[in-house]
This record gives structure tokens, sequence and C-alpha cells, in this order.
């Protein structure tokens, strides 16, 4: 088995950026500073770091320390590999975010005193959390969050809660009731955590257990009901993942769930079963009139993966188990190696396996694309507590990052470098974007791709908001020996690309440029 810290060809590279954060990252979301705001809960008891300046958090309702001088959160400056504490005073255990049009990072629910909170953090120096006691309408536990088209985020479903509401709210503060949720609420729970995708008709495709729905949630109706998936549950505890797959046309949406647990392993976990994970992938075009369930095999079961979208149109999946579910200490056999899976590659060719981590990624484990293509890689704790000594998996309170095939030492040449527009441009819907780079070494070009891809909110083996669109692709036009140009479209509306910040890539010869920020608007 290789290292985990060696290079191989078509292996893709790990490297450890830090031993310890002080906390272990239950959830990630990356700023258009380039910063990854990071936090975990607050009823573990103490982390490995101090809050700044002597503070300290004085909680009469925490169920832990109500007297507490560690922080909870981190805020990892990317460039610098750096990172600093944040204070946090209500519980994010099992909290769900999304980024609004402005930046910020939205952060609702928890448990406890937390569970009716909403956070805000504003990517600005020095800046720390700011809370909103109260500002949801009920508990929010296991909930999961989407921004839409006129950028408020909704937010739907948790533990006992059959349900969906918006924040912020406009006009009605109260909750819509979601039946869905209820029928596909097992004994196991697996309805929490529901994976939502914003389809390119403005309808919300969620998908609970093993059932999905297109909800109209301006009207609060079903408007389409999909067939089960086979394989049984997929969500929270199951914890398999999905993604929306690459948008390259604006009347097409094809959703991918891969992994998960088989029924009842959640519950043979507690009494020490450990059945294997599943193998397989579901994907279904929720467009056509009358969509089906394509069920391919992944060269490795896992349960609790991570699924990254690639700046090149791949899907990473990452992180998780080969055995057991998701909750206290419910997991075994490690899946430390990534796999790749690429959408338009032909049926049985389309799942290429990784290089290994050393590190296991467990229960409360993350991850999250970077700008500069890396994937970030934190968190694995499978205990109530934080647990050092004495487990077969440890708390980890270490961050990595994975270089995909496209970072490696033969494919530099090709990489494109952006020279225009500069990074925080502004972009309207539908309007024309003229763009220059630069390839290294003399290369030619042959043709690129334009790829625009939304910072995810990761948690819980789900990337709350992800989404890609390709722009464009074609031949692009020099306009001196070392510099290219192309221009390519903004999308027509909202409804395609909710306003906020996106990460723009230039694919050429497979190989991704480092994203500039672009603010649509």
């Amino acid at each position: 088995m290789l290292s985990a810290h060696q290079a191989s060809a078509g292996g893709g590279r790990w490297e450890l950026l830090q031993r310890s954060i002080g906390i272990s990252a239950m959830h990630m979301q990356l700023l258009y500073n380039d910063r990854v705001v990071i936090f975990d809960r607050t009823d573990f008891g103490r982390s490995n770091i101090s809050l700044p300046d002597g503070k300290c958090r004085r909680d009469p309702y925490e169920s832990a320390v109500k007297m507490d001088c560690s922080a909870h959160s981190v805020e990892y400056d990317v460039p610098s590999n750096t990172f600093r504490p944040l204070m946090i005073l209500t519980d994010t255990w099992c909290s769900s975010g999304t980024v609004a049009t402005d930046g910020r990072l939205i952060q609702t629910g928890g448990f406890n005193d937390g569970d009716r909170t909403a956070r805000r953090f504003n990517p600005c120096v020095g800046c720390d959390w700011e809370e909103i006691p109260e500002a949801l309408a009920v508990r929010r536990w296991y909930a999961t969050n989407q921004i839409l088209p006129d950028g408020r985020a909704i937010v739907v479903g948790g533990r006992r809660q059959f349900n969906y509401e918006f924040y912020p709210k406009t006009g009605s503060n109260g909750v819509f009731l979601l039946p869905f949720l209820q029928q596909t609420n097992e004994k196991s729970e697996n309805n929490l955590y529901p994976f939502l995708h914003l389809n390119v008709d403005g309808n919300l495709f969620i998908f609970a257990n093993n059932r999905a729905i297109l909800l109209d949630y301006g009207r609060n109706a079903v408007v389409k009901t999909f067939p089960a998936m086979p394989g049984g549950p997929r969500n929270y505890p199951s914890t398999g993942s999905s993604v929306l797959l690459p948008l390259v046309h604006d009347y097409e949406a094809e959703v991918l769930v891969c992994g998960g647990a088989p029924p009842g392993s959640f519950e043979k976990a507690a009494s020490g079963q450990f059945v294997e994970a599943l193998s397989t992938c579901g994907r279904i075009k929720i467009t056509e009139p009358s969509p089906k369930w394509f069920v391919e095999t992944m060269p490795v079961a896992r349960a609790m993966g991570d699924m990254v979208l690639l700046p090149d149109g791949s899907v990473l999946i990452i992180n998780g188990a080969t055995q057991g579910a998701a909750g206290w200490e419910n997991g075994r056999a490690p899946a430390t190696n990534p796999v790749v899976y690429w959408p338009g590659k032909a049926v049985n060719s389309r799942f290429e396996l990784q290089n290994p981590s050393t590190i296991p990624r467990l229960y409360h484990s993350s991850a999250v694309l970077l700008r500069d293509g890396r994937v970030l890689v934190g968190g694995s704790n499978p205990h109530s507590g934080y647990e050092f000594y004495g487990k077969e998996f440890p708390t980890e309170l270490s961050l990595e990052a994975f270089s995909p095939t496209y970072l490696s030492s033969p494919r530099r040449n090709f990489r494109p470098a952006i020279t225009f527009p500069p990074s925080r441009t502004k972009l309207g819907y539908g309007h024309s974007l003229s763009l220059r780079f630069r390839i290294p070494g003399g290369q030619g070009t042959n043709g690129v791709i334009v790829t625009l891809v939304a910072p995810s909110f990761a948690t819980h083996s789900f990337s709350m908001n992800q989404r890609m669109l390709v722009l464009g692709r074609g031949m692009a036009l020099p306009v001196s020996p070392l510099t290219y140009q192309i221009v390519v479209s903004a999308p027509k509306s909202s409804t395609l690309a909710p306003p906020g910040y996106y990460l723009l890539f230039i694919v050429h010869g497979g190989v991704p440029s480092e994203g500039i920020w672009i603010q649509i608007q």
C-alpha cells in the first residue's frame, strides 16, 4: 500500500497541513476571503484550543461545561496555513448552513440552547460569530439548508420536524408541513439531513430514506414523485451522500446518490455487528417526464463518505467507513481510499480508485473544495466526547489536503492561470464575461472548459448548496504568444445559479486553473 504522503501517477496526493487545530472539523465552509470557517459542538466538553484574550463562554444551559474558556470554532486561513479561535455561544451540534448573497455564512440550528438559533459570520479581518436567538420557528437538529433563487435559505426537516421554513423571515414566520418527511421516517430516522438540490425549473428535489420528491415550495405542493432508489435508506444515519451533477444545459439536471448502510445496520452496529456498507450509486435525471434510477457499483463500499464536485467536472468521493453506520462507535474498517467518479465516461469506466490517507475519517468528518483545486479534509470523532487514548479510532483534530491527479507534476505545463478579470468581479445574469489566461511553457490550446462552482457547507456527509455549472467550452483565441481569451455567458437566471459568490475555473487539458471569485447578482 502506498504511503499517504507519496505522489502516484493517476492516484492523487495527500499533504498533512495541521496536526491539530484544537477542534474536530464537524462542519466546514469556505468563504470568499479564502478562509474556511470550521466548528464542532459545544457540549463535547473543553476543546484543545483556548479562546483569545482570556475570554470564556458562560452558558447556564450547557450540558457539559457551563464555564468554558476553550473554543469550539476556528477560522482557517488557506494561503498562510494558519488558524485562529472563534467564539460560538450556543450549541451547533448537527446543524446546517448557507452562504448568503453578500458572502456571509448563515448558520442555523443545532442542539439544546442552539436549536432555534441562527448565527452569522462575516468574512472580514478579526470578525467573529454573531448569534440571533430564536430566529427559527421550531427546533432544527439534523436539518438541511438550500439557498433559493431569491437569496433566502429554505431549512428542511430535522429530528421530529416534518416541515420546513425560510430564513430570513419574509412575511409568514411559520412552518410549512411536509408529510413526505413523516412518510419516510422509520425507527432509525433515515429522513434526517435530507439531500436537497435546487432543480433547473426552480423546484426543490428532496431525498429522504430511499425516496424523493420535487417540491414547489412556493405553493407547498409536491409536483413530482420519483421511484424508490434500490438498496435501502441512504441518508442519516445510514449516511450515504449526494450531489447534483454539473449542469451543462439549462434544461437538464441529474442527481447522484452514493453509498450508505443497508437496512438494520444502525441497530446491528449498536449490538456489535458491523454490516458491510453499500457499494452502489444511483443516478437519476430529475428533469425527465418518467425518470428511473440507474445503479452503478463503486470499487469501495462506503458509508459516511463526502462527495465533492471538482472543477474538472468529476466527483470526488472521500472519507467514511466500509462497515457499520453513523453514530457513536458505529463505524469500522475506514475507507481511506478516495474514489473519483467521471459522469461523462462510459458505463463501467467511471470510477477511479485513488491513493489512501493514513488518517481514518469516520463519523463527524468533512471535506470542501479550495480555490487552488485541492480538497480540504478534516474531522472524525466517533465518540460522545474528545477521546485520544485507548480507542481504536481516536478523536482527530488534524487537517489534510488531497490534491487530485490534475495537480500532479506531469500536468503543470497544462495548468492555465487567469489574468483577467480580477477576483471578486461582479457579474449580472446573462451577461458576457471575457476571460484571459496564460498557459506556461508555450503550450498551445486545443479547447478549454469554463466551470462555475458554488462553495458548499459540509457536514455529516452532505455538502449543502453544492452546485457546478459549465459556462462554456471550445477554442480560446490567442492574444499573445502565451495568453488566450475566451468569452462565456453568465447563467441566465437565479434559478440556475442563486445569487452569491462562486469560484470560476478555466480547465485546459483536464487541468483547472486556480479559481477566481465571481459574485453573481
